[in-house]
């Protein structure tokens, strides 16, 4: 079954049962919203790849010390939303369960630590942990102009 962005990402999906599939549920994943989805019913497939152009742009230009992307993929908030240690000892999520967004993971050189890079039409969110998501802290989170 393909998506309405021509992936695969239904196949892939261990919750494609719950959710019922992002033709079904017209880019509407688990009752929440899917990045390539709605970019495509605004500007077709042009569109959302000029958007995924422009936050690999972005995220290149923070200059996060060996931070360089190249891609990015359809990630499902539940597989990305990490939660973070605040300075005052209170744990945060700052992402949505129920939303698909454009991420990727890249590993640290020389390190056994990743970057996560998560975006929407919204936000950029750069993090970095440990094996599994472990030890996660929030690098920069920034609203996009």
């Amino acid at each position: 079954m393909l998506s309405i962005c021509g992936a695969y990402c239904c196949e892939e999906c261990s919750r494609k049962e719950d959710c019922g599939g992002c033709q079904a549920v017209n880019g509407h994943p688990f009752g929440g919203t899917c990045i390539a989805a709605e970019c495509i019913e605004r500007g077709g497939m042009e569109g959302f790849l000029e958007l995924k152009s422009k936050l690999i742009s972005e995220f290149n230009a923070l200059g996060v010390e060996n931070l360089e992307v190249s891609d990015l993929n359809l990630l499902n908030g539940f597989f990305v939303n990490l939660e973070y240690c605040m300075s005052n000892g209170q744990k945060v999520k700052l992402l949505e369960d129920n939303k698909v967004y454009l991420g990727n993971q890249i590993e640290i050189p020389g390190s056994d630590l990743c970057y996560g890079i998560v975006a929407d039409e919204a936000y950029l969110l750069v993090c970095r942990y440990g094996c599994n998501g472990s030890n996660s802290e929030i690098i920069m989170y920034k609203k996009r102009c």
